[in-house]
């Protein structure tokens, strides 16, 4: 922002630089110019005249008070003296008006670091030197000491702005970043100004409206599934209360059926207690292999990068995190492992040597109940919710997962976990 600000700023000034300096020369400098060498010339004319009037005994003191009071020099003697180059603006000017007054030819010289012109008059030949003080204006001049202080005028005053507005741009963006839909949302300052006012405001709405929707649907969904198990407790007593002579099959349905509901009951009371889990600090390579020793201790870790010796982390919504992805790549796949890598955040990856995931599909696996025709079926077990919980719980956090191939064709799950600096040892 700060660069696009200099850059229009700059344009703008450059601008502003560019009519300010053809004003400039067009109603000041040009007009004074020629003023000056008018005045120049009728001073010089009217020296040479004066001399040629006044009686020869008083010409001495004229001379004198001319170089005293107006650094002008009045001689009748005429030198050879070299001319001066053109290309000076005010010294053409000069002998321009020069011309206009005497009505001839008039070339001006140079000698003693003073300009001199031959001036004829009353029969004399007058040579007339004067102080070479007064240079050629040129605008480019006045224009490069504009462009320069606007060089840094514009800066210091874009970084102003930039600076009242993008710091409260820079608050809001890190507000969305860290935004998850949780009660520990920190509302933005309603300050700066007005347009920024008005979006930390909306901003603040929306986030406490989203805040409550998910809060709302956790709990109504946290309700349900455990208002459920008090039915399926006494469906499954009912159950085992059947007679020896119900056909064994169809009490293995039921249980099938009821094993099923319970799982996607429990998945969903796991992601309602992991969404809005509060971050705790923990000894992570005890604690990740511990997770493992769970779903099963035959599970391999590869230490690429050691992380941090402690770590903040919501452990429960990690562990289930894991968990599933565990499951999942036992469930489809074979050689299931994990890698551990840590290049200030910290990466888990789950990998195993089964028929993969097409690129097409890596992100529909996240939806619930989404299958992969073929290698995923009802039959391979799960609720069809893992990979969506997944998903839901590192949203959540601010976790990032994503799928891509192994080295033998099979699948990686990635898991990104983003840690406080402060808090690596």
């Amino acid at each position: 922002m700060l660069a696009r600000a200099n850059l229009v700023l700059g344009i703008s000034a450059a601008a502003i630089a560019l009519t300010s300096i053809v004003a400039l020369a067009v109603f000041v400098i040009l007009p004074i110019e020629d003023r000056s060498a008018d005045d120049e010339a009728g001073l010089i004319v009217l020296s040479a005249q004066t001399w040629v009037e006044l009686e020869a005994a008083r010409r001495p003191a004229f001379e004198i008070e001319m170089l005293e009071n107006h650094d002008l020099i009045v001689s009748a003697e005429t030198r050879d003296l070299p001319f001066v180059g053109e290309g000076n603006r005010y010294y053409d000017l000069l002998a321009s008006k020069l011309r206009e007054r005497i009505d001839g030819p008039v070339r001006l010289m140079a000698s003693d670091d003073l300009l001199w012109a031959n001036v004829p008059m009353g029969g004399y030949v007058m040579q007339v030197g004067i102080s070479p003080q007064r240079q050629d204006i040129e605008p480019v001049y006045v224009g490069f000491v504009i462009v320069l202080f606007g060089a840094v005028i514009v800066p210091i005053t874009s970084g102003i702005i930039v600076r009242r507005v993008a710091r409260p741009l820079t608050r809001a963006a890190h507000a969305v970043e860290a935004f998850r839909g949780t009660e520990a949302f920190q509302p933005l300052p309603e300050e700066g100004p007005e347009e920024l006012v008005t979006l930390a405001a909306s901003f603040n709405a929306m986030a406490r409206n989203v805040t409550d929707l998910l809060s709302n649907r956790t709990t109504l969904l946290a309700g349900i599934s455990h208002d459920l198990r008090t039915p399926l407790t006494r469906m499954r007593f009912a159950l085992e209360m059947l007679p020896a002579s119900v056909d064994e099959k169809l009490v293995e349905r039921f249980e099938r059926n009821l094993s099923a509901m319970e799982e996607l009951i429990d998945d969903a009371l796991r992601f309602s207690r992991g969404a809005g889990e509060t971050p705790s600090q923990v000894e992570f390579q005890d604690y990740l292999e511990t997770i493992l020793l769970d779903v099963d201790e035959s599970l391999d870790i590869e230490w690429r990068n050691t992380p941090p010796r402690l770590v903040e982390i919501a452990t429960g919504a990690f562990q289930r995190v894991v968990a599933n992805l565990a499951r999942n790549a036992q469930r489809h796949g074979s050689g299931a492992r994990l890698a551990v890598d840590y290049d200030g955040d910290l990466i888990v990856q789950v990998i195993d040597d089964g028929p993969g995931i097409p690129p097409e599909d890596r992100e529909k696996v996240f939806r619930p109940f989404y299958r992969l025709d073929g290698s995923r079926s009802r039959a391979t077990g799960g609720s069809g919710l893992g990979l969506a919980i997944v998903a839901q719980l590192c949203g959540a956090h601010g976790w990032r997962v994503r799928l891509g191939a192994s080295q033998s064709g099979g699948t990686v799950a990635e898991v990104t976990v983003p840690l406080p600096r402060h808090r690596e040892t």
